[in-house]
């Protein structure tokens, strides 16, 4: 390995922690909207998510997202955007905030947590409990999601690489 200005070189002259990664994660499960209480719809996205820089997510934990959301009636494979916070170890949790616009034109927000408990590691690593907000952060929705571990798994490790 190289040196460049004192940093270490990495593949192709690429200086580690510089080099980011990119990944894509599946979610479903039911959306209740709050004006149809009681009535659960099938709720699904599907994000691909990219650090720039690996050093930077090491310290911020910060990733962007882009992919899919389907949650009938309101949002039926819309566009969404946002970020992902990525903190297992020292704030245990993993949080999803992402951003679309729903077939009524609207600006919705889903947010959600995954609380990483050490005891329950499986359960807290696939299980996404979630709220969507409307343009004024009010709640208009909940949702119940989970990683499919025996279908998923391996397409989410593959999906893994530099970036």
């Amino acid at each position: 390995m190289g040196r460049s200005k004192g940093r270490p070189i990495g593949v192709s002259g690429c200086t580690f922690g510089a080099m980011g990664f990119v990944f894509a994660e599946t979610m479903s499960g039911t959306v209740t909207w709050d004006s149809e209480p009681g009535r659960t719809h099938p709720f699904k996205f599907e994000i691909s998510a990219h650090a720039e820089s690996t050093r930077a997510h090491v310290l911020d934990g910060k990733v962007s997202v882009r992919g899919v959301l389907t949650a009938p009636p309101r949002a039926n494979g819309v566009d969404c955007e946002g970020t992902m916070i990525i903190r297992p170890i020292g704030q245990k949790i993993i949080r999803y905030e992402l951003s679309f616009v729903g077939d009524d034109g609207k600006h919705y927000e889903l947010v959600g947590q995954k609380d990483i408990r050490f005891l329950k590691l499986r359960h807290s690593l696939t299980y996404l409990p979630a709220e969507i907000l409307d343009d004024q952060h009010r709640r208009v929705a909940t949702c119940e999601t989970s990683f499919d571990m025996k279908n998923d798994l391996w397409t989410f490790l593959r999906s893994w690489k530099p970036a």
